[in-house]
């Protein structure tokens, strides 16, 4: 699971600083996968959230475009994003889910223990899946290194074969032998 969190700001030339963005001003948010596929292309507002869940391994692209270049050119053309992004057990708020589900220290401590143990094991998963993909590689790559080395041997016995029975003719031809 991914979270992401933004905000925007744009410039003020009377104040030469950056404001908090007017709510006129919205982000568009695309998301791909590493299949460039997308998973989210959604609309939101200066300042927004947006969730997706991650179901691909490798590397994901996040786009944010704004949808007024219009106030950002009145604005002397600077457009500031503040980007946050939580991954994996990283994106649960602990102290919400104690106050949702009354649950003690030692019973969130124990939840947050929990969830850990879960991030580590699919990333073991990620590492196994990797190793085997990997492996597949080394595999192909080493018996295609042997057929080769096979071929070439076969071709230096032929060849070595023609020259000797070339050389052969060619001295009895000359009557040397």
């Amino acid at each position: 699971m991914v979270i992401g969190k933004y905000r925007t700001q744009l410039w003020d030339k009377l104040t030469d600083s950056f404001l908090a963005a007017t709510p006129g001003l919205g982000m568009h948010v695309e998301i791909k996968d590493p299949d460039t596929k997308i998973i989210l292309s959604r609309q939101y507002g200066s300042d927004g959230r947006f969730t997706f869940t991650s179901h691909t391994p490798g590397e994901h692209q996040i786009c944010l475009h704004s949808n007024s270049t219009k106030m950002a050119l009145f604005a002397g053309g600077k457009l500031r994003v503040h980007l946050d992004i939580q991954v994996g057990e990283h994106t649960n708020n602990y102290p919400e889910i104690a106050a949702k589900d009354k649950l003690t220290e030692l019973q969130l401590r124990a939840r947050q223990l929990l969830d850990q143990v879960e991030q580590i094991q699919k990333e073991q998963n990620y590492q196994r899946y990797r190793e085997e993909r990997f492996r597949m590689t080394s595999e192909s790559t080493n018996q295609r290194v042997l057929w080769w080395s096979i071929a070439q041997t076969l071709i230096l016995i032929v060849t070595g074969i023609w020259q000797m029975k070339h050389l052969k003719s060619f001295f009895e031809a000359k009557k040397l032998v």
